[in-house]
């Protein structure tokens, strides 16, 4: 089964390819901004949740050792019990002793043995548990930046047509109340009769 966070990424990835193309543009889309807000505010709702879950697999980690441990000081008590059963006989003490260390050393082993297993399953499911976290983040990261690129971009179009509009405006305001600046510089020019060179106004 998904989980939310996933139906929530899948939700948002069938409305981005639902929404209409704009006007003139390959890369560029016309979203609804209370529906993707919508999806987007769920999706920050349910992430702490997610991330919350897969912390509790990586807990798990411990309580895998800890069971381990217990394993191993189990096998070692029973081991020393018995060594101390054999070595109380004193005829056969040296018997008794070689086969309390070899019970010792195969106890240990297994203790060993069971606290690796323990600890690659462990690393496991906290790599797996990590990977899936990293994988889920990466898509939102990249579905906001999208998000962000062509909010982007629609502001900066925006600004320029602005920018036009308010230009063509005040030329137009120009033209009906010229400045004395104005005047002077559309009157034409000529040279004075005394060939000075300067410039004067008919």
């Amino acid at each position: 089964m998904s989980s939310r966070i996933e139906q929530l990424i899948d939700e948002l990835e069938e409305y981005i390819e639902s929404c209409k193309p704009k006007f003139m543009s390959n890369s560029e889309i016309i979203v609804n901004k209370d529906e993707i807000d919508e999806l987007l505010r769920e999706l920050r709702m349910k992430t702490p949740d997610e991330i919350k879950r897969y912390q509790k697999i990586i807990s798990n980690k411990e309580a895998i050792l800890n069971d381990a441990r217990a394993k191993a000081e189990a096998l070692i008590n029973e081991a020393t019990i018995h060594t101390n059963e054999l070595i109380s006989e004193h005829e056969i003490m040296q018997q008794a002793y070689a086969q309390a260390n070899e019970v010792v050393t195969q106890a240990a082993q297994q203790a060993q043995d069971i606290l690796d297993k323990a600890t690659m399953e462990a690393n496991e499911l906290r790599m797996q548990a990590a990977q899936y976290t990293e994988d889920r983040l990466a898509e939102l990261e990249s579905i906001i930046l999208s998000s962000i690129q062509s909010a982007t971009a629609n502001y900066s179009t925006l600004i320029n047509s602005l920018n036009q509009y308010k230009d063509v405006i005040q030329s137009n305001r120009r033209a009906l109340y010229p400045s004395e600046e104005d005047i002077v510089e559309s009157l034409p020019l000529e040279t004075s009769a005394d060939g000075s060179g300067l410039d004067v106004i008919q």
